[in-house]
């Protein structure tokens, strides 16, 4: 059932070789269990951290405070950490201190959930203590003990259960859930960078929805207050079917799927995975994109006379709510800028003018498109079925119109005009602003005339303006 890598059996049988007991333990017995492949290995083991250390050629001392020691094996690294019990958790996050034992028991009853609480040899097979296996087939997550005090122990526990049910599509059991509920006030207390980690994991996951669980839990109201205004704002409007809320959840989903088809197929051009970027943070980019595209609507509603609602700049107000969030959740600047942009842009749909892409592009960034491309159409695919194939057909010939216009190479930003401040110097314009106001109005001419970004004619016109000033 639970295939072990060569080096962890290696060092399984490097730790028995020697009187010492060792498990493999954790998340990786359980994704072995469910047939996923492990992340990573971790060991659990009766030796002690200077044992450890002796017993192997090459070691690293990661966390040798708390009785982890990384082997190192081949170049990669595992970690083997001595059987201990936690003192008392000071900050609701990390024990003041941590004891040895000779007790795997001691060991495994300190962990999160039942599911990770689980240890494998292959002499002994799986050590189940806490009912971790019919948890996996009951598809539930449930505290190791008393929920409350697993909480009370590390508050980011919360969101984790929550993570995993998201990413393994499981329950919570009650009894956990209510735990979570009683004690989601403490998750302000855990640093935003960590919060950050499980809420994106949790985006990227089969159930980015289970997000729905943070919020009935008041666990959003420390990091993501407006999700429960996105949930709370109806859309009564042809166009959609859900709150903004839910309609924004399923947004994450098909931005999710369209990127995983996107990849795949190499004639969708271009691809925000052409880009510098890894492929980690685009898809981070990309559902945090899907969940607050939307999220200026709460502000910006009005209702007419018959009843349908309106969400009139509701694009422009959630782009500075959406810059807002991610900088509370500590994102680099580069994810920061782009989905502020994606969110400021994502009803700007083609609609028929090669020119008014070409001003798009010119406001929004070329590197920007091909993610409002994949956003536009998770946004469509999330509303009503009101003339959603005329939309969807919209936003597949614009992304083959801007395909055309980088293809043809014509200018769209500064950098693509062939006259340059210098010449504009050369030719008489004070330096200062007015160059870049020069600039900008032969921008224009040429986003509007391609074919006038010629050196010739653009000298002109400057020459033309010179002499009537």
């Amino acid at each position: 059932m639970v295939q072990i890598p060569e080096k962890v059996k290696y060092i399984l049988d490097t730790l028995k070789v020697n009187n010492y007991e060792g498990y493999a333990v954790g998340g990786c017995v359980r994704d072995s269990v469910l047939g996923r492949i492990p992340g990573d290995w971790d060991i659990t083991t009766s030796a002690r951290p200077e044992e450890v250390k002796k017993i192997f050629r090459k070691t690293v001392d990661t966390g040798i405070e708390h009785g982890t020691v990384t082997v190192i094996l081949e170049g990669e690294g595992f970690e083997v950490t001595t059987y201990r019990v936690d003192g008392k958790y000071e900050d609701h996050r990390h024990p003041a201190q941590v004891e040895f034992t000779p007790d795997l028991k001691e060991d495994l009853k300190r962990r999160d959930f039942t599911i990770n609480a689980m240890a494998y040899n292959p002499k002994e097979g799986i050590v189940d203590l806490f009912d971790g296996m019919k948890d996996l087939e009951r598809r539930c997550i449930r505290c190791v003990g008393d929920p409350e005090e697993r909480f009370s122990e590390d508050a980011l526990r919360m969101l984790r259960g929550i993570r995993f049910a998201g990413q393994l599509d499981f329950t919570i059991e009650e009894g956990t859930l209510q735990a979570i509920q009683k004690q989601s006030d403490s998750i302000g207390k855990v640093s935003v960078e960590r919060i950050r980690t499980e809420i994106t994991k949790l985006l990227l996951s089969k159930r980015p929805d289970k997000l729905l669980l943070a919020e009935k839990t008041g666990l959003c109201e420390s990091f993501l207050p407006e999700f429960s205004m996105m949930l709370g704002t109806v859309q009564n409007n042809p166009h959609h079917c859900f709150d903004v809320g839910h309609h924004s959840l399923a947004a994450v989903m098909n931005a999710r799927k369209i990127g995983e088809r996107v990849q795949k197929d190499k004639m969708v051009m271009p691809s925000p995975y052409d880009g510098d970027f890894r492929k980690e943070k685009v898809d981070t980019i990309l559902v945090f994109a899907a969940l607050l595209h939307d999220v200026g609507k709460a502000g910006c509603k009005t209702t007419d006379e018959k009843g349908v609602d309106h969400f009139h700049g509701h694009a422009e107000a959630g782009s500075q709510i959406a810059h807002d969030i991610m900088r509370r959740l500590r994102f680099d600047n580069d994810s920061v800028k782009m989905v502020e942009k994606i969110v400021r842009f994502h009803e700007r749909r083609y609609e028929g003018s090669r020119k008014a892409m070409r001003r798009l592009v010119s406001q929004a960034g070329a590197e920007v498109m091909p993610y409002l491309f994949i956003i536009q159409e998770a946004d469509v695919l999330s509303q009503s079925e009101y003339m959603r194939e005329g939309k969807l057909a919209r936003i597949k010939e614009g992304r083959h119109v801007f395909s055309e216009i980088l293809r043809q190479r014509e200018a769209f930003c500064l950098q693509d005009l062939e006259i340059t401040g210098r010449d504009l110097i050369d030719l008489g314009v004070p330096r200062g602003p007015k160059v870049g106001e020069v600039l900008s109005d032969l921008l224009d001419i040429v986003i509007d005339s391609p074919e006038k970004n010629n050196r010739k004619l653009l000298l002109t016109e400057v020459k033309k303006r010179i002499t009537i000033e």
